[in-house]
């Protein structure tokens, strides 16, 4: 019995790089609708249920963050890529904050992109059988039923991505997990080595979540090894001289 296509959503304006996008994705099984733009591509997600989104970041009109964000309210589990020819830590961020799942860079080999869908779909698509127990360090509370994270009963924002790394690593609290670990369980098995994506997340996490992201006391770096949360936290105290 063969598998079932999977349904993307292609974004991009460029002619020449869709039809090479779906020739090429096309011989691998997927099932492939196109749109030239973020105003013509978000009215199909009403109409037809997308396993995938494969997004151009320049585009003209609404432009690929502000297609991805809106996507993202329309459909939270989609999985979503973005697809451009810059390489910039601004686009990078952009598009994280957006709630893009991956980031893929022009010119591309076909068999990464393919890999690289795959393996999102496996995580947004895996069955959620973690601990929904609430974790509460410090002033930090982390809700993973409701996916809900607070500081000081402050509600914070975070894409599905940064929720995934915040709760790893909060469930193991003054463990230090090794970066190929982390880029393994919340990226999966093709990302060993993408270190820049942890960068780019942990410098996320820490503006979000540190009063002095430079100085963070929650999400501590274990040179040369990898990341942990603090197991304990004592909230500084001004003492008065």
């Amino acid at each position: 019995m063969s598998k079932p296509h999977i349904k993307l959503l292609l974004v991009e304006d460029e002619a020449l790089i869709r039809h090479a996008v779906r020739t090429a994705l096309g011989i691998f099984g997927f099932d492939i609708t196109e749109a030239t733009r973020g105003e013509e591509a978000l009215p199909l997600l009403n109409a037809i249920r997308y396993d995938a989104a494969l997004v151009d970041i320049n585009m003209p009109g609404m432009g690929g963050i502000e297609t991805c964000r809106e996507m993202r309210r329309l459909s939270p589990g989609l999985a979503i890529l973005m697809l451009t020819v810059r390489d910039s830590e601004d686009d990078k961020v952009r598009a994280l904050d957006a709630g893009a799942d991956d980031y893929i860079t022009k010119p591309f080999h076909v068999r990464e992109l393919t890999a690289r869908i795959r393996a999102v779909l496996r995580r947004t698509q895996a069955p959620h059988t973690t601990d929904n127990k609430t974790i509460q360090i410090g002033s930090i509370e982390l809700d993973p039923a409701r996916r809900v994270v607070r500081k000081s009963g402050q509600t914070i924002h975070f894409t599905p991505k940064e929720f995934e790394l915040l709760h790893y690593l909060m469930a193991r609290p003054g463990v230090p997990i090794p970066h190929a670990r982390l880029l393994n369980v919340v990226w999966g098995a093709e990302y060993g080595n993408e270190l820049e994506y942890l960068r780019t997340y942990m410098s996320q996490l820490r503006k979000k979540l540190e009063d002095n992201p430079s100085d963070p006391i929650y999400l501590l770096t274990d040179s040369h090894f990898g990341y942990r949360f603090a197991e304990e936290v004592r909230e500084s105290v001004g003492v008065q001289p």
